[in-house]
């Protein structure tokens, strides 16, 4: 089968496009024929030794996919071949075949097609664990999304204004944020040429904002937080700037505010049942057409290390996915 190959740690541009072996499926396993993945920020950290986790080399990146089950392990009961479903396996997607462990596959939902389930649920879960749990995010809160053109600030501006929300989003430049007022922002700040700290403070009244969804880290994480309303919540997502900030802690005394972390990849693991209620949730508004997934690019499987370059150089709003059969 063809694969993306990481052989030796590096930039997206050392990956090798070539040919390994099929893998075949152990008891508790299914192997999926891949149709589509999403590349995701965790996929070009993993490349570069990066990340938590640190698969054996060689390996293929790519930690979510939409395809067809191809055959299954001899212990597994529920799936069978030619199930369509969303796999998560951490790396290997980007392949035509991928093992995953069978409990970490989910059927798609009827109607759904491969490219828009495999851009789906890492970003919209995400964003849903942050704002409705971790956040609990109230009906006429004022929500400030960071990093806002990315796949996980889209479906944060999304899902907030889902939940009643007042959504300030926050991106480099003006196509940027033309896509996040497409996708139901109510207020728009450039930070490469606003102070973000005063068109804040101005579109709030002064008040402050209650609840800032950050993926990106470095120095807006401060000014963000100097920016929270009393009881604020700052949800940390990641660091797509690459900079792990220092938050001076008298902020949250003096806000009487709160800094939070958001691991999805563990919540899914540490409480399946609740995050089978978070995606039954969200299947069911994108069903309604209240959240319109926004897939900036699309490159083949062969051109793999140009959509994680393109993902971390932030040329692409929205979604980038990996496609590996054409529909």
């Amino acid at each position: 089968m063809k694969a993306l190959l990481c052989t030796h740690y590096g930039e997206p541009e050392t990956l090798v496009y070539g040919d390994i072996d099929t893998p075949t499926p152990g008891d508790h396993q299914a192997l999926v024929r891949v149709h589509a993945a999403g590349v995701n920020f965790p996929d070009t950290l993993i490349v570069q030794n990066k990340y938590q986790f640190k698969p054996p080399l060689p390996f293929a990146p790519g930690g979510e996919c939409a395809g067809v089950v191809e055959a299954v392990g001899a212990k597994v009961k529920h799936l069978r071949p030619g199930d369509r479903v969303i796999a998560f396996t951490g790396w290997g997607a980007f392949a035509e075949y991928v093992l995953a462990d069978a409990q970490a596959l989910m059927p798609m939902p009827n109607g759904l097609d491969f490219v828009t389930a495999s851009a789906f649920v890492l970003t919209y879960g995400t964003a849903y664990h942050a704002l409705a749990d971790r956040a609990a995010l109230q009906s006429g809160e004022t929500l400030l999304v960071l990093g806002a053109s990315g796949g996980v600030g889209l479906a944060a501006i999304e899902i907030g204004k889902v939940l009643g929300a007042r959504v300030i989003a926050a991106a480099s430049t003006d196509d940027k944020l033309a896509i996040c007022q497409q996708h139901g922002a109510d207020e728009l700040i450039n930070y490469s040429r606003d102070d973000l700290k005063d068109r804040l403070k101005q579109l709030t009244e002064g008040r402050g904002v209650d609840v800032t969804f950050d993926p990106v880290g470095g120095a807006f994480t401060e000014v963000a937080l100097r920016s929270a309303a009393w009881r604020g919540r700052h949800l940390i997502i990641g660091f797509a700037n690459g900079e792990i900030p220092k938050i001076p802690a008298n902020l949250t005394l003096l806000k009487g505010c709160s800094v939070v972390g958001v691991f999805w990849g563990d919540y899914t693991k540490r409480e399946p049942k609740n995050n089978y209620r978070d995606l039954t949730t969200l299947f069911g508004w994108l069903q309604e057409d209240r959240l319109r997934p926004h897939i900036g690019e699309r490159f083949p499987l062969e051109r793999g290390a140009e959509a994680l370059r393109a993902l971390m150089d932030r040329r692409v709003s929205g979604k980038v996915v990996v496609t590996v059969v054409n529909e």
